[in-house]
């Protein structure tokens, strides 16, 4: 007996099995296209107990990309098929959940039409999720699906953080306020920085940046989001692959009074032509950016210390806000994989306490510390497990569904 877990984002599908009484990992993998090909995407299978698998495949939508993975879990699992080992539950993260979802619901035909009226708050990464619900319910029918929301995290956040200074009756009226991102991640690696410092969570102040296609950083102090990067949508904050992060909205009205942009022209751009690959010229996929940075690309090198400074000093106000820091968490692709980006993150924060090992941030695995055995606040690098936290959110709430029992506070 196993859940699913479904992870779909704007340059990869991540997706892992789970023993439903033990929460063991059975096999995660994942679907990239990074580089933005989706005709040579990298599919990776890694079984707990097996070979890692690598192929190349083409996923020209995302409906393909659910199903692909899909069929690399049942091909994985020889024993899928023949009822000795049953998928009993489907996990899905939703980025988006505006006001309504606070935490994570059974999923009906109600609920997707829900998720479908924010897909215009999150437009790369609602409209994935929708098309992996419906392609896991055609491959899984009859097996409770279960929506996750990035943004349940971060219904917490105080007011002083969470509202805009425009007219109050926007918020009133239409819900504008501050949501965040990445609550799936940001919140599994708060519990596992404690957990690695050998602390009570509820004693520490972390500040979590989740870098990789999307990126955001939030302070945590006690298990809880005090403030974040992310906003109103996954536009505003840290400049990511191909989104812009937070910029001056004169510029967008300034566009449309002179060039005559339309909207749907500065969507695309703010969405998908800006951010590391508008700056760069080279790609969205920062491990490219630092092959052409090093071979003397101005642009690159351009992008590379844009990106490096808006997260240090997204790390610095942060901290601020909780009056000091415990510990600076690094996760995701980015974050995780890339020591040029820790060390140019942390070359300035020693004010706040952090001083980086280069040694150790050379040969940095998840998980490790790769602070200087003096330094007053510990940095970590930290893999984030979103699929594990998907796979127990969904059989939580399928077995609650089962039992008739009320999810509270899952919808408002």
């Amino acid at each position: 007996m196993s859940t699913l877990a479904i992870n779909a984002g704007s340059s990869s599908l991540k997706f892992g099995l789970f023993k439903d009484d033990t929460f063991e990992r059975v096999l995660t993998g994942d679907i990239d296209w990074a580089g933005g090909n989706r005709q040579q995407a990298q599919l990776t299978v890694r079984p707990r107990d097996g070979i890692i698998v690598r192929s190349r495949l083409s996923v020209p939508d995302d409906a393909t990309a659910a199903g692909c993975a899909i069929q690399a879990v049942v091909g994985a699992t020889p024993a899928a098929g023949n009822g000795t080992m049953t998928i009993t539950a489907v996990g899905h993260r939703v980025v988006h959940g505006g006001v309504e979802f606070r935490a994570s619901v059974l999923i009906d035909e109600k609920v997707k039409g829900r998720i479908a009226r924010l897909c215009s708050l999150a437009p790369l990464h609602n409209p994935p999720a929708l098309r992996g619900i419906e392609a896991a319910e055609a491959a899984l029918p009859a097996i409770p699906q279960v929506a996750v929301f990035d943004t349940a995290f971060y219904t917490r956040l105080p007011p002083k953080t969470s509202f805009y200074p425009v007219p109050y009756d926007w918020f009133q009226q239409w819900g504008v306020r501050r949501f965040g991102f990445h609550g799936i991640s940001h919140g599994y690696c708060a519990c596992r920085a404690a957990e690695l410092l050998g602390q009570e969570l509820g004693k520490l102040r972390l500040v979590s940046c989740h870098l990789g296609g999307g990126c955001s950083a939030t302070a945590i102090q006690g298990g809880v989001a005090v403030a974040t990067t992310g906003g109103f949508t996954p536009l505003e904050g840290l400049m990511m692959g191909t989104r812009c992060g937070s910029i001056d909205p004169g510029i967008l009205l300034e566009l449309q009074r002179q060039p005559g942009l339309t909207p749907k022209e500065l969507d695309r751009a703010l969405n998908h032509c800006s951010g590391l690959l508008g700056v760069s010229g080279v790609s969205a996929d920062l491990a490219q950016i630092e092959v052409a940075a090093a071979q003397g690309n101005k642009r690159a090198r351009l992008a590379f210390d844009m990106f490096a400074e808006e997260v240090r000093s997204s790390v610095g106000a942060l901290a601020t806000a909780m009056g000091g820091l415990d510990a600076l968490i690094f996760t995701d692709r980015i974050g995780e994989q890339s020591t040029a980006l820790r060390s140019a993150v942390c070359d300035g924060l020693q004010f706040i306490g952090l001083r980086l090992d280069p040694e150790r941030n050379l040969k940095a695995r998840p998980d490790a510390d790769i602070a200087m055995k003096d330094s007053s606040a510990r940095i970590l690098v930290i893999h984030s497990q979103e699929e594990l936290v998907l796979a127990q959110e969904a059989r939580r709430v399928a077995d609650q569904s089962a039992a008739r029992l009320p999810m509270e506070n899952a919808c408002v």
